[in-house]
């Protein structure tokens, strides 16, 4: 305990991270309270169908991720999911693209030309969002509609949703510079965080009343979950250490090289792309079928994460995904020719080609188990379900909202470490530093 209070003191005396938690807690702030400011022209006390509709499937997830705004009819009812979007759309072509990868390549010029295109389409996919959710909302909520702003609803509705997801995106972005960074990442954690405590309290309050051994059951739920949490942390940190040698050499009087050090590949390289490009695929039929939640149809296979069809297409998306974007991002011959210019070899494998080989056989060999346990959290929300946890607590069981929480706060705790160890101060943990979520750069490390 004297060892955290000490921690704390030592975050709260250096002035640079000490702005940054502020800046980062007063936009939050201002985040959450425009998630409550409900959107001109709708009755809040009649939005009850519309929290009953927006509970179960795709729609429950995207107000999750929200935190609430989505059945709020909020001006952030959108997020910054739209920006999400069309970030990994950009990401995509500027892998797929060959005339967008050298405009990547200029530098902060080029950077910033593609920042400024996914703004523009951030606009163009939140302008098409904002008009299917109103049709959403005049489908399922219209007695919640004020008849006197009808004529307004529409055309206001559009340009306020909108605005709101810019507004949201101007946050993260605020957020990554001047605060404590990942600021997209950090609003869609708080998001999920708001749900959190009622959720939990639903749960609480399911097994209690009950009967028959409801509270032991809650008590073992939340143990299956703190050990859900630990072995996403364990996948999220996991690395695979390749030993690389590297040759001496002599220059004047001085000998250089001759240790041994480890080449680290990430068991879980792709973070949580996977799963956010398996749902954003999955969600296309709902859009397709007007946000139909209700009735036999065909997208309800598509959108029921309790369904067995949704967990198996969902599953194999998740694997193929994994796979795919690990190879659009991890470059084994890249690796190769550093450790070549390093004069950096690893034992018993030439140097060169072979070595791009073997490092690519690794990279595959630890990628398949990830992904696997990727396509399993990604599930376990809909298996916790059907084992009768609630819907608003089941999603904290895995999926995409754990793993963000628990990559997001790896992050922020390794952003403060990192302060901490400039200024000569101890870290946040005596058994070893904080790793989070991003990709290992191209590059060796020592033990």
């Amino acid at each position: 305990m004297k060892k955290f209070i000490k921690t704390l003191k030592n975050i709260w005396t250096i002035e640079e991270l000490r702005s940054k938690i502020i800046v980062t807690l007063v936009l939050i702030l201002v985040y959450r309270l425009g998630s409550h400011i409900v959107l001109p022209g709708i009755d809040p006390n009649k939005l009850a169908n519309l929290n009953d509709t927006s509970k179960g499937g795709m729609l429950g997830l995207l107000d999750a991720f929200v935190g609430g705004a989505f059945s709020k009819a909020s001006i952030f009812a959108l997020g910054i999911m739209p920006y999400i979007s069309a970030s990994i759309f950009m990401q995509l072509m500027t892998i797929l693209v060959p005339q967008i990868q050298k405009i990547q390549k200029e530098g902060d010029s080029g950077r910033k030309k593609i920042n400024q295109w996914t703004r523009y389409l951030t606009v163009i996919v939140t302008a098409f969002q904002a008009a299917a959710y109103i049709g959403f909302l005049t489908t399922t909520n219209r007695e919640a509609l004020l008849p006197a702003y009808s004529s307004f609803f529409w055309l206001s509705t559009v340009i306020i949703l909108t605005t709101g997801t810019l507004f949201v995106m101007w946050l993260g972005e605020k957020i990554t510079d001047k605060g404590l960074g990942n600021g997209t990442s950090i609003i869609i954690m708080i998001g999920i965080l708001a749900r959190l405590p009622q959720s939990f309290m639903q749960e609480f309050y399911a097994k209690q009343t009950r009967g028959g051994g409801g509270l032991l059951i809650f008590m073992v739920e939340i143990a299956i979950l703190i050990a859900i949490i630990l072995g996403l942390i364990v996948l999220v940190q996991g690395v695979r250490k390749i030993p690389v040698n590297y040759a001496k050499q002599i220059v004047g009087n001085r000998q250089f090289g001759g240790a041994r050090q480890f080449l680290p590949l990430k068991v879980n390289a792709a973070g949580v792309m996977p799963i956010i490009f398996a749902q954003a695929i999955m969600f296309l039929p709902t859009i397709f079928a007007g946000f139909q939640t209700s009735g036999k149809s065909w997208s309800l296979y598509f959108t029921d994460h309790t369904n067995l069809v949704y967990m198996v297409i969902y599953s194999v998306m998740v694997i193929g995904f994994t796979f795919l974007y690990t190879a659009l991002i991890f470059n084994p011959k890249q690796m190769a020719d550093d450790l070549k210019r390093s004069n950096g070899f690893v034992p018993g494998v030439k140097p060169g080609q072979p070595t791009a080989d073997y490092i690519g056989t690794i990279m595959d060999r630890i990628t398949l188990p990830g992904a696997v346990l990727l396509a399993f959290v990604g599930i376990l929300p809909g298996i916790a379900q059907l084992f009768g946890v609630t819907q608003g607590f089941a999603t904290f069981f895995g999926g995409t909202s754990l793993l963000i929480m628990v990559g997001v706060v790896l992050d922020t705790l390794q952003q403060i470490e990192t302060q901490l160890l400039m200024r000569q101060y101890d870290g946040l943990m005596s058994s070893g530093r904080i790793q989070g979520r991003q990709t290992v750069a191209p590059g060796v490390t020592g033990t």
